[in-house]
């Protein structure tokens, strides 16, 4: 219990606010590089409309929503591809420092948080993000929260184009938050979430699923 009370205040220090992100990276822009291009690619990409995305809208209206409401949290892990146990301690301890982002009640399930692994853009960096992604599959699904993995090369294709590559970042990226109601197109094609999904949404969360697959059909 002491390891993971120091570990979520350990990773709740290096979470910073866009505002706090932009005066970081003011102040210390050489030293920032990598939470620039980190924060620049959220704001350009993830929270803009892209014309491959195949609906309108913002790639991630999840995240532009959390950004206006000030519940998206960024972070910079300086771990490269042989400290994986250092890389997992931050991801793990981000669960618990996500659920203390402050919000309206109403609004909790907006809060997101963001790392980027600059020093994790080979082949090795990548492997072992996708194995932090992995341990941490069961724990995430178990509390009801998405962990996805974004990098350069990601294949993972569109919902909506599947020739679009919607995962697709200028360094790695892991990010973590809420399962939400409109995440039925990712339970389809995700069997695991299947289960949690419905536990939570229960018939709401069925009719957007019968909505989905109607639309695939």
């Amino acid at each position: 219990m002491l390891e993971q009370v120091a570990r979520t205040a350990e990773v709740r220090s290096a979470l910073l606010s866009f505002a706090q992100a932009r005066a970081e990276i003011a102040a210390r822009p050489e030293a920032n590089a990598a939470l620039a291009t980190l924060a620049d690619w959220v704001e350009s990409y993830l929270m803009r409309e892209h014309p491959e995305l195949g609906r309108t809208g913002a790639v991630c209206p999840f995240t532009r929503q959390a950004a206006r409401i000030d519940t998206a949290r960024l972070a910079i892990c300086e771990a490269g591809p042989d400290e994986e146990e250092r890389a997992f301690a931050l991801i793990r301890g981000s669960f618990a420092a996500l659920d203390e982002i402050p919000c309206k009640p109403s609004m909790a399930h907006f809060r997101t948080i963001i790392v980027g692994f600059p020093h994790c853009g080979g082949e090795a960096g990548l492997a072992m993000l996708q194995r932090v992604q992995k341990r941490n599959k069961f724990y995430s699904l178990s509390r009801r929260r998405m962990i996805g993995l974004m990098h350069a090369e990601s294949d993972a294709p569109g919902l909506w184009n599947p020739d679009f590559r919607p995962l697709r970042s200028p360094l790695p990226v892991l990010a973590i938050r809420h399962l939400v109601e409109h995440d039925a197109p990712f339970a389809v094609r995700h069997p695991l979430l299947l289960l949690p999904y419905l536990a939570h949404f229960r018939l709401a969360g069925a009719r957007r699923l019968i909505q989905h697959l109607r639309g695939q059909a």
